[in-house]
């Protein structure tokens, strides 16, 4: 007797059910998941939970459900019969129902994916004028393609397996619809063990294959980079940036904006040509917020922006154009390079795809050559040190020649060496780029290298704008002081012209000026504090004794602490603190205490 040859349709209808599904459910997966990534929305709870719906039914009800809608008397069923074709009882329905069971692993994994990609890398790449698509084809998908492709693992392996919606939709027809798992379970139930064994042990390795192929991939993948990693690690260069100049005429930049913030609004009305203006305030003032309203990655909730005559935003006039279209250029904290570009990629990412390729190829070539980079076109950023890091992200901002460069505490990565040698490269830069630079910072000795005027934000207002000399040494206000780096006020009581009372000093002091307008507080810089030699003979006014209550020092300054008049009754008994060099200091601790302050009556100021 004959015997009947294995039939090995389950196998291939398997396969071809599974790869059709996974091509629709990749599509509508990273469709979905990206599309919902920045929407907040009162309907993402609801879509998030139909989306995942069928991750926790029962099969066999959503089964029922796709053969409701299917069905001859469900309307697709009917649609599709308008065009004679039916889905119910062809491997179509096999297709459908994979799809249905498998998106919701597609969905969550690369929704979680795709949230690990660092915002700012998106929100870069639409300030150098990349569309939403371009965005998500060339940053997001490249980036998020690991937990991408194990998502799609996940959803192939699981559509080899599904059975109960596939048999509620597809039945059990040999050769047409009868996939492994349900050849397996017809063998079980004509008691074919062996032939159910087979199957079994055939999809598991079908599944284990294809979760095998992702990891190795991923391991070979982060293997590489971790090896340019070590091959770089030690890598330093020593750099002196000269950037060639650009010529745009500038007509300057206007704000006049409010943004609702939690706990304050930001109201900022600046107009302004200078070509560098540093942004000083502390943590959460809204310095950072201000920059992303003006790059577009945050809405006003009213008032308008114009750069050079262009309006970028203006709420009554419902103008907000997208980053894309704004032409500025954008320094994050962290560089914000693109990680899977190279770092000749990263600087011609901005530029427009019209140019021609040796254009495109000349002007990288002439960024690379000013920022002492030659030979390094062809590494990734992981393969660059930080300072090298920082360069090929200011080349890529400057290489379209933006109208306005934000630059977002672009020193707080670095260590104090590189952040003084990237300093001076940045001031180089800046003496020959012609467009409006904002620089963000909390250190004002650096906002006063840098910069030429500076804005003092507290609170989500502008404290002070100016000249940098001007609102460093007259301060409009106490918190430009503060903010400036003044440690030293106190309360005042007008006595007569040109005299005051320093109720917190417990002293009186002679000033400058008149006390005419309505000033509350008396203010003196650290390092503007004097102190004499307890013999000299002096008829300078503001001379008093004082005792030191503690000192701290850094490695080029001391810091002391001293109490005006009378002895201190412990630690934090002071009311001045006073910056000495240590030269100096070597002189001043040879005097005997009481010491002999002076408080120079032109470096004193009212606020």
């Amino acid at each position: 007797m004959d015997s009947v040859p294995f039939d090995f349709s389950p196998f291939w209808i398997s396969l071809k059910v599974a790869i059709t599904a996974i091509f629709f459910t990749f599509i509508l997966g990273i469709t979905a998941a990206y599309s919902l990534l920045e929407y907040r929305g009162k309907w993402k709870s609801v879509l998030d939970s139909i989306f995942l719906a069928p991750l926790v039914l029962p099969p066999t009800v959503v089964g029922f459900l796709l053969l409701q809608l299917f069905g001859q008397y469900g309307w697709v069923g009917k649609f599709l019969q308008l065009f004679r074709f039916n889905i119910i009882f062809t491997w179509y329905a096999g297709v459908v129902a994979a799809v249905v069971v498998t998106f919701p692993l597609m969905y969550k994994t690369a929704q979680a994916a795709f949230e690990q990609v660092d915002e700012n890398l998106l929100r870069v790449a639409k300030t150098l004028g990349a569309s939403e698509l371009r965005v998500f084809w060339q940053i997001a998908l490249p980036l998020a393609f690991p937990g991408v492709l194990a998502g799609t693992t996940l959803a192939f392996a699981r559509g080899l397996g599904e059975f109960g919606a596939t048999l509620m939709l597809a039945g059990n027809i040999p050769k047409h619809t009868t996939t492994i798992p349900l050849a397996i379970y017809a063998a079980v139930q004509a008691g074919a063990n062996q032939e159910a064994w087979l199957w079994t042990a055939i999809i598991l390795s079908m599944s284990f294959s294809a979760i095998a192929l992702a990891h190795l991939w991923t391991n070979q993948r982060e293997m590489k980079r971790e090896k340019g990693k070590r091959k770089n690690r030690n890598h330093q260069s020593s750099i002196t940036n000269h950037q060639s100049p650009i010529t745009n005429h500038q007509q300057g930049l206007f704000i006049n904006i409010t943004q609702q913030l939690p706990e304050f609004d930001l109201q900022i009305a600046l107009h302004c040509t200078d070509q560098s203006i540093g942004i000083l305030g502390a943590s959460g003032t809204g310095k950072s917020m201000l920059l992303k309203c003006i790059a577009g990655m945050e809405t006003p909730s009213s008032g308008c922006i114009v750069i050079n005559g262009k309006v970028l935003f203006d709420s009554a006039k419902n103008i907000n154009l997208p980053s894309r279209d704004r032409h500025i250029g954008f320094l994050f904290q962290n560089y914000a390079l693109f990680p899977h570009l190279t770092v000749a990629q990263n600087i011609a990412f901005g530029l427009s795809k019209e140019l021609p390729a040796l254009q495109i190829k000349q002007k990288v070539s002439e960024q690379l050559h000013s920022i002492e980079l030659q030979g390094f076109g062809d590494r990734y950023p992981h393969q660059l040190s930080g300072g090298q890091q920082q360069r090929v992200a200011l080349a890529r901002a400057l290489v379209c020649q933006p109208d306005i460069l934000l630059l977002d505490e672009p020193f707080s990565a670095l260590d104090t060496h590189l952040r003084s040698q990237i300093e001076r490269e940045l001031i180089s830069v800046l003496t020959t780029y012609q467009g409006i630079t904002l620089f963000v910072t909390h250190n004002i000795d650096e906002a006063y290298r840098i910069c030429q005027n500076l804005l003092i934000l507290d609170h989500g207002q502008v404290m002070s704008y100016g000249e940098k000399s001007t609102v460093f040494e007259h301060p409009a206000n106490v918190e430009t002081a503060r903010l400036t780096g003044c440690k030293n006020f106190s309360q005042i009581e007008a006595i007569a012209p040109n005299l005051i009372k320093a109720l917190d000093w417990e002293c009186q002091l002679q000033v400058s000026y008149s006390n005419s307008k309505l000033l509350t507080h008396i203010g003196i810089r650290a390092h503007h504090i004097r102190f004499l030699e307890s013999s000299a003979q002096n008829d300078l006014p503001n001379i008093m004794p004082c005792w030191l209550v503690r000192k701290t020092e850094t490695p080029h300054r001391m810091t002391l602490y001293i109490k005006l008049n009378t002895p201190p009754n412990h630690d934090w008994d002071y009311h001045l603190q006073a910056e000495v060099f240590k030269e100096k200091w070597l002189i001043i601790k040879q005097y005997s205490q009481p010491l002999q302050v002076y408080l120079d009556p032109t470096q004193l100021f009212l606020v």
